[in-house]
């Protein structure tokens, strides 16, 4: 079956804005939120998820109705169409919001491992979409590696290193201070895969996690495992797109994307600068998908 489903445009007139609201329709909009709510499922797959995005698409009132549900949940409807279904993502306040605090605790106990969790996340996103182009194309699929991801982010810290040489800054700060300028010597020092006797990665190195964001990402259908090379291969998602463009424009992406490094995976693609990115401070817990 296609991946996609395409809306036909001879489909019967939408009934008047004006009708009455009956708890049939509540029902189903809270059901086509519901839908929105699982990340992996895809509307071509499901022809009731089908029938309710072709619905809000025709009827007005029904797409109103919608996103009031999605809002008062906590939701920002980011897009609703066939290619991503209904794609929310969580507010601040949502009870469905995933915060790195959470996500860290969850996977070290050393409080210096949340800026490496929330750099690997960037990072991702960073070399999923390395090009504003990227972010705009919907046809745009992104592909990472796990091992790629890590040679990445070992390249920024050897960028920021030079940075700070250059700026005669403190090279050996407290671990706990915000920023790319501390995450990058802690990440510098963690080994890249460790080892355990039976050769797996150990969770607490550079590659351990980033194949835990990896893995998270997956989860949430933000991507797709492809293949085990490299480390673990994946594709990006339409909705993973939406996420990062919804949070481009924030400070830490800003913060990654001013070092202008090269995407070591692919040659012909090139990290651009922000616009004005001077005054932009990365905060402690900063993360994609994450709240602080």
């Amino acid at each position: 079956m296609s991946e996609h489903v395409e809306w036909s445009d001879t489909e019967a007139p939408a009934p008047s804005a004006s009708a009455a609201v009956t708890p049939a329709d509540a029902a189903d909009a809270a059901r086509l939120v519901a839908f929105g709510l699982q990340p992996k499922l895809q509307p071509a797959r499901d022809q009731e998820y089908t029938e309710l995005l072709r619905r809000y698409r025709d009827d007005p009132a029904f797409a109103r109705l919608a996103d009031a549900v999605a809002a008062g949940l906590g939701l920002v409807v980011l897009e609703v169409s066939p290619r991503a279904g209904m794609a929310v993502t969580a507010a601040e306040d949502s009870v469905f919001a995933v915060r790195m605090g959470d996500y860290a605790r969850r996977t070290a106990a050393d409080s210096g491992d949340r800026f490496l969790h929330g750099l690997a996340h960037l990072a991702v996103a960073a070399l999923a979409f390395p090009r504003p182009e990227d972010l705009a194309d919907d046809s745009y699929i992104g592909r990472i590696t796990v091992n790629g991801v890590d040679a990445f982010v070992r390249q920024a810290c050897r960028r920021l290193e030079e940075r700070a040489e250059e700026q005669g800054d403190n090279t050996d700060p407290a671990t706990d201070a915000p920023g790319l300028e501390a995450a990058w010597r802690i990440w510098a020092r963690r080994s890249a895969t460790g080892a355990t006797k039976d050769a797996r990665r150990l969770a607490g190195s550079t590659t351990g996690i980033v194949g835990k964001a990896a893995a998270f990402l997956t989860d949430s259908g933000f991507l797709q495992r492809t293949g085990d090379d490299h480390g673990g291969t994946y594709r990006t998602t339409a909705r993973y797109q939406l996420q990062v463009r919804d949070m481009a424009g924030s400070a830490a992406m800003a913060e990654l994307l001013e070092l202008g490094v090269v995407p070591v995976t692919d040659g012909t693609a090139s990290l651009l600068p922000a616009d004005d990115t001077s005054d932009l401070d990365l905060v402690a817990d900063a993360g994609l998908p994450f709240h602080s």
